[in-house]
């Protein structure tokens, strides 16, 4: 079991910057690809950024893609993601979680790929 809490979300102006940090307990975190996701309301779940176990490979949706940065300290069991120009479609219920995909990149973009969630951490950006 993996428990996953974030932290850092927020309400920020337009072309602000906001850190969101997830601390992780249970089992080794270094086992896990770690992913952020995203929901605003009335939308489905949508990927946000992902890291393989090791950080060595990240991925990043087309729409924060330069914006966004997602970094993991396996020694302090915590994953992070920078955003940095913010925009108002960014406002969302932001979310962390651990997995295990394998394969391709479609396999870290995917919600089905991670067993572990977070409770989410509200992200609000005014225009």
């Amino acid at each position: 079991q993996v428990q996953l809490v974030e932290s850092g979300g927020g309400l920020v102006q337009a072309g602000g910057s906001l850190r969101l940090s997830c601390a992780a307990s249970g089992r080794t975190f270094s086992n896990y690809a770690m992913g952020w996701f995203r929901q605003a309301p009335g939308k489905e779940r949508e990927f946000v950024a992902a890291s393989t176990w090791s950080g060595d490979n990240t991925y990043y949706a087309d729409s924060v893609k330069g914006r966004f940065t997602i970094a993991r300290d396996n020694a302090k069991n915590t994953v992070f993601l920078q955003m940095n120009s913010l925009k108002p479609e960014d406002t969302a219920v932001y979310y962390c979680a651990a997995g295990t995909p394998v394969g391709s990149t479609y396999y870290y973009r995917s919600p089905a790929s991670y067993r572990y969630w977070g409770q989410g951490t509200q992200v609000t950006v005014s225009s």
